[in-house]
């Protein structure tokens, strides 16, 4: 601990402190913080591209953070973060449209979902014979 005071009083310590090195990951935490955030939001109003897309931007810089000199630790904390949330978010998505999630909350399973498509097929019909 002593070890800390000391750099934190340095001239090496307000050097990082007022650098992009750390107020530009600062400023990124926004996203994870967000990310975490939606999590406990419905999984009707994830949209799949956007999310995949923050995810792959995350794994970028999580690369870019490790690769520059000095490493920017907090820089990588903060997209391996992002991008992790962003992983579950897309599983999230996945499972509510792709694999049953939805019908499951809606509670059309079986019979009820037969009715469902029986009327969409009907309606479609009817839509195209309407003049």
């Amino acid at each position: 601990m002593a070890t800390f005071m000391n750099w934190i009083k340095s001239p090496a310590a307000r050097e990082y402190f007022f650098s992009t090195h750390f107020w530009g990951p600062v400023a990124n935490w926004g996203l994870p913080l967000a990310a975490l955030a939606d999590l406990a939001k419905d999984e009707e109003y994830i949209s799949g591209s956007m999310t995949s897309t923050l995810m792959v931007y995350s794994m970028v810089f999580m690369r870019f953070a490790w690769r520059v000199q000095p490493r920017n630790y907090l820089l990588f904390a903060c997209h391996t973060t992002n991008a992790l949330a962003q992983g579950v978010q897309d599983v999230r998505f996945a499972n509510y449209w792709y694999n049953g999630g939805r019908e499951k909350k809606l509670g059309l399973t079986g019979e009820v979902k037969g009715k469902v498509t029986e009327a969409i097929e009907a309606a479609k019909d009817a839509a195209k014979k309407a003049p």
